[in-house]
């Protein structure tokens, strides 16, 4: 009497006791026949010890006998059958697992090691494990989390009775299906065994990181839709100076390519620069040869900087307003947004701007740095860089006046103070 069972790992034939535990080998014979042990996991792995499986709900608290399923028996329980010459003592050992005496349903366990004498005369010898020891080994060696589950699955994927002595009861052949279930495979870990399996071992953990960071912010209300795609032909500008006006910004730019849209960002109260802005192109190809070239160049006297645009909040529009924005709504937001619109003489190109004063250096490690780009800036906004600058020294000056006349009061009070105590003396 013997049953082969097909786990992921590997083949595994018992050997049945079935003179010395009759009623337990055919609880098991029967259950393999109805497909009841199929695609379950071994759900509990004790390294050198035992490992338990037999539960549809994969976790412990399941389990039901044949017994409970035959008309007019109901018993999801059968009573132990412990014989006092069957022990724990080989690798392999098959036993029923119980937690109270005379509780036996489907669950069973395999010893991983010899000479388990403490579950001895409490759980139901019924077999024993005649090939596949190797199999058992491989379970033994299973990386297990807190709660002894193995981080890979490993599954029972069929059984099949190769000897049943026991006639089938009445009204078993209703429940055996007529073909076995589908086979369940689960994704298979792989062993990183070089740079490039590494490599692209974190880049899916990072793809799938971002996924739950940006499902957490949609749950937090900070992102109008978790499956939302960063716009490929934004980029960010920063540390502008604060005279640089939205219309210097596009002019500049726009000789890499069309721009749909350039903004620098303004206090909502004052209306100064923050020193920041965004420029939307037409492509991303344009987006990518004004990064190039443009990042750490110096406009208006201020070396700038240049990033691609992580941010969707141009997309909020239809977010805020009470509806939800799916990612169709946002490229239909993209194709309608608005050209940024900036305050002072700066505001848009006009016909006949020339570009302001731009320096272009090449950084790149090895290159020579590039010939430099200077225009001639228009006049009158020269005029009014050039008396904002006046005014700015005036200031510094008058403030420096007033300094070295208040160090050389305190210097006469002193020497005042000198005098008089001498006259008293």
């Amino acid at each position: 009497m013997a049953v082969l069972v097909e786990t992921s790992l590997g083949d595994i034939v018992i050997d049945l006791k079935a003179e010395e535990a009759p009623r337990t080998c055919t609880n098991f014979l029967k259950l393999c026949k109805i497909k009841y042990y199929n695609n379950c996991l071994i759900f509990k792995v004790q390294k050198d010890y035992i490992a338990q499986t037999g539960d549809k709900k994969n976790n412990g608290s399941g389990g039901h006998s044949i017994y409970s399923k035959l008309p007019g028996l109901a018993q999801r329980y059968f009573a132990d059958e412990i014989h006092p010459r069957l022990k724990h003592d080989v690798k392999g050992t098959v036993a029923m697992a119980n937690e109270r005496p005379n509780e036996n349903g489907s669950q069973f366990y395999f010893t991983l090691r010899d000479k388990v004498d403490h579950l001895d005369d409490k759980h139901t010898i019924f077999g024993t494990v005649a090939e596949g020891l190797e199999v058992l080994d491989k379970i033994n060696g299973a990386l297990v989390d807190e709660n002894e589950a193995p981080y890979q699955n490993i599954r029972i994927w069929h059984t099949e009775v190769l000897e049943d002595p026991f006639p089938d009861p009445s009204g078993l052949d209703v429940l055996i299906p007529p073909k076995s279930p589908d086979v369940v495979k689960d994704e298979e870990f792989k062993t990183v065994e070089d740079a490039e399996e590494e490599a692209e071992l974190q880049e899916r953990m990072a793809k799938t990181l971002a996924k739950s960071q940006a499902t957490t912010l949609e749950l937090l209300h900070d992102l109008p839709d978790a499956d939302i795609e960063v716009p490929d032909s934004d980029l960010f500008v920063y540390k502008l100076n604060p005279v640089t006006q939205d219309g210097d910004l596009e002019l500049i730019f726009s000789r890499f390519g069309s721009i749909k849209r350039c903004e620098i960002v303004r206090d909502w109260k004052t209306g100064d620069s923050l020193q920041y802005g965004f420029i939307t192109f037409e492509n991303a190809r344009e987006c990518e040869n004004a990064y190039f070239k443009m990042h750490d160049c110096v406009i208006d006297d201020r070396r700038i900087g240049v990033n691609f645009s992580q941010s969707v909040a141009k997309l909020w529009g239809k977010f805020r307003g009470g509806a939800r924005m799916t990612a169709a709504d946002a490229k239909d937001v993209e194709g309608r947004a608005p050209k940024g619109k900036g305050r002072g003489k700066g505001r848009g190109k006009r016909k006949g701007d020339k570009a302001p004063m731009v320096s272009q250096t090449d950084t790149r490690r090895g290159s020579s740095p590039a010939a430099s780009v200077r225009e001639p800036v228009p006049r009158k906004e020269h005029e009014r860089r050039s008396r904002s600058r006046g005014d700015d020294r005036d200031r510094g000056r008058a403030r420096d006046r007033r300094h070295d006349g208040d160090r050389r009061g305190d210097s006469d009070r002193r020497h005042h103070s000198r005098d008089r105590n001498s006259r008293r003396r």
